[in-house]
């Protein structure tokens, strides 16, 4: 029999970097699988190095400063002081270094907050947002210790607070809101004051006065493959020149939005990025006014 139905649907394949191992059965149309879950409104120093920044920091942080490159002026002086520290170490060193700081302190916490002595650990309460899952399949989700009813009656909303608050509270993760999946109206003025606090006192990462965020480690990952592929000879699309940055930043505070490149004009416990796709929504629904170079 022929069908006179077409159909191509639209899904994701979840969880693309790591691996999905089946742990047990429920029932006959329910397989529980592990799966990777990327904590939202944070972001920590990478663990592994790029041998692509590495191999010449010197010579990329020249490249940065001329005219060849496509990045401008603000954002290029931020990028060459953090890749040229005053202490002469290798700033791709120092940054894994503190990924891997980051690591050991949310397996800290994760111990310290599920532990129940003489019992068996907490399970996890996971809750997502607006947008389910990232562009490798991994489910976008605040995390917390799973607490009883009667317990969080007597908690305050500190105590029983997600591990992503946790992480940017102690310096280890910076803040990293991406539209539409921002923290609700009660936890964001708390999730705000904990990020400026941790940055004015130099808890965790931020006692490093030239420190590389997450996110500027992966645009210098792909500045220097950029740089590499220019000073081969390659033709370079204007898609490839430019599309190293995409996410607009907005300003919780003043209520303006800035071109990808003028992130750096926003305190980083002020930033609230939106990708271009939602720049209009995110106008409308956070009544933002262009500023610096999208006023004009």
């Amino acid at each position: 029999m022929t069908l006179k139905v077409f159909w191509q649907p639209a899904g994701e394949t979840l969880d693309s970097i790591g691996t999905k191992r089946l742990v047990d059965i429920s029932d006959g149309d329910t397989p529980n699988v592990r799966m990777n879950v990327r904590m939202l409104s944070i972001d920590t120093p990478e663990t592994s190095g790029s041998s692509a920044i590495r191999d010449d920091i010197d010579g990329l942080a020249s490249w940065l400063e001329s005219d060849e490159s496509p990045v401008w002026r603000s954002l290029a002086d931020h990028l060459v002081r953090c890749l040229r520290r005053p202490d002469g170490r290798d700033a791709v060193e120092v940054h894994v270094e503190q990924g891997n700081a980051a690591k050991a302190h949310f397996e800290a916490i994760t111990q310290a907050r599920l532990e129940r002595p003489g019992r068996t650990p907490r399970s996890l309460f996971v809750r997502t947002a607006d947008e389910r899952f990232d562009g490798y399949g991994r489910l976008l989700a605040y995390v917390a210790p799973s607490y009883s009813r009667e317990e969080r009656a007597r908690m305050s909303r500190r105590e029983r607070a997600t591990f992503n608050f946790d992480m940017v509270a102690s310096g280890w993760a910076a803040p990293f809101i991406l539209f539409p999946s921002i923290p609700g109206e009660l936890d964001l003025p708390m999730f705000r004051e904990a990020v400026q606090s941790a940055v004015v006192e130099g808890k965790g990462a931020w006692s490093d006065e030239r420190l590389l965020l997450g996110y500027e480690y992966r645009t210098l990952k792909r500045l220097a493959e950029l740089r590499r592929d220019m000073l081969a000879g390659e033709e370079i699309s204007g898609r490839r020149r430019y599309g190293w940055i995409e996410r607009y930043c907005a300003d919780m505070t003043s209520g303006k939005i800035y071109a990808p490149q003028d992130y750096v004009q926003v305190a980083p416990y002020d930033r609230i990025f939106v990708w271009p796709r939602d720049v209009r929504r995110a106008v409308a629904e956070l009544n933002l006014e262009p500023a610096g170079r999208l006023a004009g």
